[in-house]
Order: C-alpha cells, then sequence, then structure tokens
C-alpha cells in the first residue's frame, strides 16, 4: 500500500480542513482529492501556500463561528417538515437525502444549509420524527429535528 502526503485545499469530511496537511492511501489521493481540486501534493513551495491558507481559515473561522453560533441557535427552535412518498404503513418509497432535509430547513424558513454538512442518523425510510445532527462549523453542531410526512 502506497501512501502520498497532500495538503488539503477545502475542507473533506473525516480527513480534515483547508490547509491540513495529511496522508492517504494513494488511490484516494490520485483518483479523487487531486481530480476535484480538494488537494495539492506537498511539496516545499506548497508548505508556503498552506501557511498563508492557514492564516486567511483562522481569520474566517473567529467571524464565522459566531455566525454558526447563530445559526445553530436559529435551527433549534425550527420545526422542519419534509415532504416524502410513502405507502400503506409509513413506509417510504426510496429514502429521505440530505438535499431533500436542506431543501426543507429552507422552506420552513430556516438558513440556507449545505447538504454536505448534514448528518443522517442513517436511512430515513419511514415516516415520523427524526432527528439529524447539522455541522454548522468544525466546532459547532446543532442537532435537528424533523418531520417526514407522506406528501
Amino acid at each position: 500500500m502506497s501512501t502520498m502526503k497532500l495538503i488539503l485545499t477545502a475542507e473533506v469530511t473525516g480527513l480534515g480542513s483547508s490547509g491540513d496537511s495529511v496522508e492517504v492511501k494513494g488511490g484516494y489521493g490520485r483518483n479523487y482529492l487531486l481530480p476535484r481540486g480538494l488537494a495539492i501534493l506537498a511539496t516545499r513551495g506548497a508548505e508556503k501556500q498552506v501557511e498563508s491558507l492557514r492564516r486567511a481559515r483562522a481569520t474566517r473561522d473567529v467571524r464565522s463561528l459566531e455566525e454558526a453560533q447563530a445559526v445553530a441557535g436559529r435551527l433549534t427552535g425550527l420545526t422542519v417538515r419534509v415532504p416524502a412518498r410513502a405507502g400503506d404503513g409509513g413506509r417510504l418509497f426510496g429514502r429521505v437525502t440530505t438535499a431533500d432535509v436542506a431543501a426543507a430547513v429552507t422552506a420552513a424558513g430556516g438558513p440556507e444549509l449545505d447538504r454536505r454538512r448534514i448528518e443522517l442518523p442513517s436511512s430515513i425510510k419511514t415516516t415520523g420524527k427524526h432527528t439529524v445532527t447539522v455541522r454548522v462549523h468544525p466546532e459547532v453542531t446543532s442537532q435537528l429535528s424533523i418531520e417526514v410526512v407522506a406528501g
């Protein structure tokens, strides 16, 4: 197994944030991270770029941490109804996706969320109440109660 050292240029769930130096398996780096522009190879020149990325991220994070806490506060008091096609007994045709939840939050008057920051507990395949986690910020998560209704 070969590994490669990369520097992330964007946040990758489960791996790190922009500016982090990570070591990943060769195939993951070559076939996923590099082609999508999520990372660059770790070279001496890149290390200097990383320092500026980190400084920019630090100033952004201070501002966005306060914003994230405000967004998390708005999410807490929100009642979100997610319409889904369902059959007898409340079983769904298909399942509820993170994109469905993001659209329902916006429709309920909540903030616009990035679907990649929404974590579903497992596949939601029935109607009723469910709790999902929203990573508003690396340090701020919020629990969101959703109700899946037949629609």
